[in-house]
């Protein structure tokens, strides 16, 4: 056999075999979910939530980290690159997700749907300080809606709803599904927190906390905000001398000696406030604005809403 032909036999077999990994990554590609159709959820308790509503219909990439600030946390090239890519993409919205909302925007901008759950459930508003006073708060939108189980069944329906319009290749049939499915959990959540709280005298259903994040369970609960740590509805913000001067008075007055404080941030300004009131003052953990990993206490919604129920109900109760 001439040198020619056993070159021109290599160059076929080479031609043959590059064909075949070719379309074998190409389906490789289709069957790892490259071309499945993609949700991406900014913050990871929307993303439990997002999931159960999905299931196996489509990929949903959630963007916040377990035990993550949803008013500090950050993203890489790489995930600020998932929105662009999006099918669609649900947020939180009402100022929530503060260093993302810029990369949601553009995401906008770029043809790809998105939808705000916060702005479309009716949002209460902020009422802090005294009013009219030059710390007044009021008229800010509250995000903190999910604290309020039956508005989480409003979004949890509105994102099936998003789902199907804007997420090609999903089973309408499939996603309806698993919302009423989801739907009847939060149903029996709700009547599981108003039996637990029917246990908390009405004179001790007053809340303290390190910021302003249960409005929404305070007003659907019948619970009396008395203040936070931090006056405001977000981490990033720094209580005054004068507000801890105003919020321990405001304590003393209404006979609070319970503070919650966020279970994945250091309690040092509940310590302090502590020490202001004297030391007699019990700080009980919860998990407000984020949930941790699975198997720690809250990794998901649903586990996250009985966790804080339990330990809302046993600080306000016990002696």
């Amino acid at each position: 056999m001439s040198v020619r032909v056993q070159a021109a036999r290599v160059r076929a077999l080479v031609l043959t075999l590059i064909s075949f990994f070719v379309l074998a990554g190409t389906a490789t590609g289709c069957a790892g979910g490259d071309d499945r159709p993609k949700v991406v959820v900014t913050t990871n308790i929307l993303g439990d939530i997002t999931r159960e509503i999905v299931g196996g219909e489509a990929d949903v990439s959630v963007l916040m980290k377990p035990n993550a600030d949803p008013h500090s946390f950050g993203l890489s090239a790489v995930q600020a690159g998932e929105l662009e890519n999006a099918d669609l993409v649900v947020y939180n919205g009402l100022g929530l997700e503060e260093n993302v909302l810029r990369h949601v925007e553009a995401a906008r901008e770029s043809g790809v749907a998105t939808f705000a759950a916060g702005e479309a459930v009716d949002p209460l508003t902020f009422h802090t300080g005294d009013e009219g006073g030059p710390d007044e708060e009021a008229g800010e939108p509250d995000p903190h809606f999910w604290t309020d189980p039956d508005r989480v069944r409003k979004a949890a329906g509105l994102i099936a709803d998003q789902v199907v319009e804007h997420v090609d290749g999903v089973r309408e049939k499939a996603v309806r599904d698993n919302a009423e499915r989801y739907d009847g959990k939060l149903t029996d959540l709700t009547t599981w927190m108003e039996k637990s709280f029917a246990a908390i005298p009405e004179d001790r259903r007053a809340l303290v906390t390190n910021h302003h994040v249960f409005g929404y369970l305070a007003d659907r609960f019948g619970f009396r905000v008395i203040g936070a740590v931090i006056p405001s509805g977000t981490t990033l913000a720094s209580p005054s001398s004068s507000d801890l001067r105003s919020l321990t008075q405001a304590m003393k007055e209404a006979g609070v000696r319970t503070v919650f404080a966020d279970s994945s941030r250091p309690t040092r300004l509940a310590e302090v406030l502590r020490q202001e009131m004297g030391g007699d003052v019990d700080v009980v953990p919860l998990y407000s604005e984020s949930l941790t990993e699975k198997g720690k206490g809250a990794g998901t919604y649903l586990e996250m809403m009985r966790a804080n129920t339990s330990a809302m109900t046993e600080g306000l109760t016990g002696d």
